[in-house]
């Protein structure tokens, strides 16, 4: 969790997880290729524009299930360092979600989705018939 960032943010991001609550510089998620960024207020033009005229990546509105991982960090950043600015976006956390987005390379979403689909079918989702279809998907 972070309060701001300068510019190239998430640049070559390859995993984990990004929740950042200020201002962004330009730049940001250029050559993101996994993990996930949830960012409050985010202007569109600070996003690397060849990664979204391309599609490479998605910025998304928040399911129920990154809501909770969004709610749960931001407690826990509060309990950590005192921050004010998570306690005030908590205090008003409905209104504060509807803020925040997730940012996703296109390719990592879709290794996510196949691996969920895979759980879903009673397929081991680091298997070789999974991993098949993951390197279909994702051309690689």
């Amino acid at each position: 969790v972070v309060e701001g960032v300068g510019d190239h943010a998430l640049e070559y991001m390859t995993g984990g997880l990004a929740v950042i609550l200020g201002s962004t510089g330009r730049n940001l998620g250029a050559g993101m290729s996994g993990g996930t960024a949830y960012v409050y207020d985010l202007k569109r033009e600070r996003v690397n524009r060849d990664a979204l005229a391309t599609g490479e990546l998605e910025v998304l509105p928040l399911g129920s299930a990154d809501i909770e991982i969004v709610r749960d960090l931001l407690e826990q950043h509060v309990a950590e360092t005192g921050s004010t600015l998570a306690a005030q976006l908590l205090d008003d956390f409905d209104a504060t979600v509807a803020k925040f987005v997730k940012v996703l390379p296109r390719d990592y979403a879709a290794v996510l989705q196949m691996r969920q689909e895979a759980v879903d079918e009673g397929l081991d989702p680091d298997g070789d018939i999974v991993w098949n279809r993951i390197l279909e998907v994702t051309g690689g």
